[in-house]
């Protein structure tokens, strides 16, 4: 089970989150998130980081490819999630960078949104968050996990949306997800972690996972 911990914002919460075994960690470049930071804040926290230990990624909502490239090159991140309004041509033009982040909110909308972009190649396939009009993530609502749970049986994703320590266990054990997604379920305060909830959460996520059986093996780029 593959642990992403997102909206990092400071050297110590990334180093934390590390130890207690996350898998994947993630940056917010959307300027009107609380857990957003500047290209040059994450360079400064990414080069003090064991890279070949953790997974990078880069959260986006509708930004320019060429600065999404930029950026990716000047902090040494591994992927882009795009988490915005993203065409099918903008995600492809990041050439297997990048995966697209939906929110469907409901399975119509979802089987649209199947139908206009092309999976990510490696994994994870595509993040499923929870929907919520006018928002683009980052809202602690609860993701639709029996959309969810039709989607992880095609394509390796990550689960996201509300999900915490308390209810993770419950939410792999409904969808069978490659791996699951949290921010605001670990923190103190908006952007800022909190190191006991990502130990438990990381934990629960680990011990629930074990129970789930997959029938393709998949690895995440390092």
């Amino acid at each position: 089970m593959i642990v992403k911990i997102c909206g990092i914002t400071t050297l110590e919460d990334a180093q934390a989150a590390i130890e207690a075994g996350a898998d994947m960690l993630g940056f917010n470049f959307y300027e009107k998130s609380p857990r957003y930071l500047t290209p040059q804040a994450c360079r400064t926290i990414t080069q003090k980081l064991p890279l070949h230990r953790v997974t990078t990624v880069g959260v986006f909502v509708n930004l320019p490819t060429l600065e999404i490239q930029h950026i990716l090159q000047a902090t040494g991140l591994h992927l882009a999630q795009l988490s915005g309004d993203e065409s099918p041509q903008e995600l492809a033009a990041l050439h297997g960078q990048a995966f697209k982040s939906l929110r469907p909110s409901d399975n119509n909308a979802l089987q649209a949104d199947l139908s206009r972009y092309s999976p990510h190649k490696g994994a994870p396939a595509w993040l499923l968050d929870a929907y919520r009009s006018g928002a683009y993530g980052g809202t602690g609502q609860t993701a639709d996990w029996g959309l969810a749970a039709n989607l992880a049986r095609q394509v390796p994703i990550l689960l996201a949306g509300g999900l915490r320590p308390d209810n993770v266990a419950s939410a792999i054990g409904q969808v069978h997800p490659w791996g699951v997604d949290v921010a605001s379920g670990v923190e103190s305060s908006p952007g800022l972690k909190d190191p006991a909830a990502m130990k438990d959460f990381i934990r629960n996520a680990k011990q629930a996972g074990q129970s789930v059986v997959y029938c393709r093996q998949v690895e995440i780029p390092l």
